[in-house]
């Protein structure tokens, strides 16, 4: 992990009584050409508008509604107040539900990866708990709350640091039933195009390096952007200032892992109990991670 790397996320990793004190760190970046859309006779940013897409005409933000198809052309408008009312309450935890072999979480349901550092002098529990994953060949399945968003992750040990990769929910992948796919096994292989094949495999072998693979389209635009730079080019355009998140406090529980260890644990794949959800103190609401852009100004609409 880079040093001073921003927390985007700060909470805690939980387990029966466990409960480590961490924050999340971006661990991928968006490496695509990144176009906006300018106005060329101002070089303004040029920004989204409500439009009624049946008139053309452009409407104010009180007369827009929220609405969730059912069926072809049919709606069911659900309000502000029953959105919130359904919102996941944000735990600021990392509530560890069950653990299961590392070999059993097929890549398809992998999405997207934070590192998980700690913080708070959690250092010595977090350490006990990547290290009891790796000699055990497990990894911990969890749930999580980001910016008022549920997600179920996977907690795996890489190297050195606990790495959280959200997760597809299940009916968010789809099945083989449609694909017209040959039969697992060897039946219509014959010897030799196995061992011509396998040779082949042999031959193409190497060890994992990420440098070794590039964007080349990036590169190519990149390298037309810079010349552009260098023969001036360019034009000015001004943007939206961010203000920074706020950072959030979550109080240092490293005592209740000792009491766990007396006897505190919770059955696995079970949510823990109403005692032991009882001794754990509320965690503090984290506004970190949203962004607040500066008002009246209009962000630059993306080029698809």
């Amino acid at each position: 992990m880079a040093t001073g790397s921003r927390t985007l996320w700060k909470g805690a990793i939980t387990f029966g009584l466990v409960h480590i004190p961490v924050g999340l760190h971006t661990a991928s970046t968006e490496q695509g050409v990144d176009f906006d859309w300018l106005d060329k006779r101002s070089m303004d940013p040029v920004g989204y508008k409500r439009i009624n897409k049946r008139t053309g005409k452009e409407i104010t933000k009180e007369n827009i509604v929220k609405g969730v198809q059912y069926e072809d052309g049919k709606y069911v408008i659900v309000s502000p107040d029953e959105i919130e009312a359904v919102f996941p309450k944000t735990t600021q935890t990392i509530e560890i539900e069950r653990f299961i072999d590392a070999g059993a979480m097929p890549f398809i349901f992998l999405e997207r990866p934070y590192y998980v550092a700690p913080i708070n002098k959690s250092e010595k529990v977090y350490a006990l708990l990547r290290e009891a994953l790796v000699d055990t060949g497990k990894i911990a399945l969890a749930k999580v709350v980001i910016a008022t968003k549920q997600h179920l992750a996977a907690l795996v040990p890489s190297g050195p640091a606990l790495v959280l990769n959200l997760l597809r929910w299940g009916d968010e992948v789809k099945t083989l039933d449609a694909l017209d796919l040959p039969a697992a096994g060897r039946k219509n292989i014959s010897a030799a195009e196995m061992k011509m094949a396998k040779q082949l495999v042999a031959e193409m072998s190497g060890d994992w390096d990420p440098a070794d693979f590039k964007d080349e389209f990036r590169h190519q635009v990149m390298k037309l952007v810079d010349k552009k730079v260098k023969a001036g080019k360019t034009e000015t355009v001004i943007q939206p200032e961010e203000e920074a998140p706020e950072a959030a406090n979550v109080v240092d529980l490293t005592a209740l892992l000792q009491r766990s260890l007396k006897g505190g644990r919770k059955p696995a794949g079970k949510a823990p109990s109403a005692s032991a959800a009882a001794k754990k103190p509320a965690a503090k609401k984290a506004s970190a991670g949203k962004k607040t852009t500066a008002k009246k100004s209009t962000p630059a609409k993306k080029a698809a």
